[in-house]
């Protein structure tokens, strides 16, 4: 796929996918969300990806959605292969068997927030601001955020956010945990590199896609049994397999670990692990 909208790039098993509309403080756009969809899908089907870093060009992150781009935005609720745009973001980086890094700098608000509430970390510059705007234009939230945001922040300040639309700084996102760390401007695309180098060198692919699937399928559940069956045949494999004899090995060691699991295929032995549509 040629992309207009963003850039994907792979080195050091890292798949680096950029915003690219800093003309327009990257405003999301169908074909922009169509081209993220596929570079998210690309990064999972290339095994020697370990990690993913979502990052954009320019001043700002993404200023929602071009609502001067005259793009349609209008399907079929009825019909379960159509997805609204930030869906087409969300689902696949939900389904992602890699970590994934968002590097915020200037404004994240409507979409432009929305869409990174599945990565894993929320790296953002100490410019950084965010708003969940949607009720300020007569809109509702997407991309799954009614879910995400809520079992990122709790559902008091996930309420707040939303109803009111205001737009809040990067102190008070990271006071909520909505974003992991704060970094100047000039240092963030280094830290979310540094972090993502970080888990390719010491983490096993396997274990972080069970981690990062296993977490979510927890969270709306009621009680730790759910967990608790997951933990009986995830643990009876991990005793037999090639990445533990080598996680301990290299400890012992005292050298950097090798793994050798690839991650969508070790995966598919827990199908519990996996989201579908409803």
């Amino acid at each position: 796929m040629v992309f207009t909208t963003i850039t994907y790039d792979t080195a050091d098993q890292i798949a680096t996918i950029t915003l690219n509309r800093p003309e327009a403080r990257n405003g999301f756009t169908l074909t922009m969300a169509d081209e993220l969809n596929a570079a998210l899908l690309a990064a999972d089907n290339d095994d020697h990806v370990r990690a993913v870093i979502l990052r954009a060009a320019g001043k700002h992150f993404c200023v929602g959605m071009d609502m001067a781009g005259g793009d349609p935005t209008i399907g079929d609720p009825d019909d379960p292969h159509w997805d609204e745009p930030a869906t087409r973001v969300a689902r696949p980086m939900t389904n992602l068997d890699k970590p994934v890094i968002a590097a915020i700098q200037g404004a994240a608000v409507g979409v432009g927030l929305s869409m990174t509430l599945a990565a894993d970390f929320r790296l953002a510059a100490d410019d950084a601001r965010f708003g969940f705007v949607f009720a300020r234009r007569g809109l509702f939230p997407e991309g799954g955020s009614l879910w995400f945001l809520p079992q990122i922040v709790g559902l008091a300040k996930a309420t707040e956010w939303m109803i009111t639309g205001r737009v809040f700084g990067v102190d008070e996102a990271a006071d909520a945990g909505l974003v992991t760390s704060v970094h100047p401007r000039e240092e963030l695309w280094a830290a979310a590199d540094t972090l993502a180098r970080e888990i390719v060198a010491n983490v096993a692919p396997v274990s972080a896609a069970v981690i990062r699937r296993g977490l979510t399928v927890m969270a709306a559940r009621g009680n730790p049994e759910a967990a608790f069956a997951i933990d009986r045949q995830t643990i009876s494999y991990a005793f037999t397999s090639p990445d533990m004899a080598e996680g301990v090995a290299a400890f012992l060691q005292k050298r950097p670990p090798e793994f050798t699991g690839v991650a969508r295929n070790e995966v598919s032995r827990f199908p519990w692990l996996r989201f579908d549509r409803q």
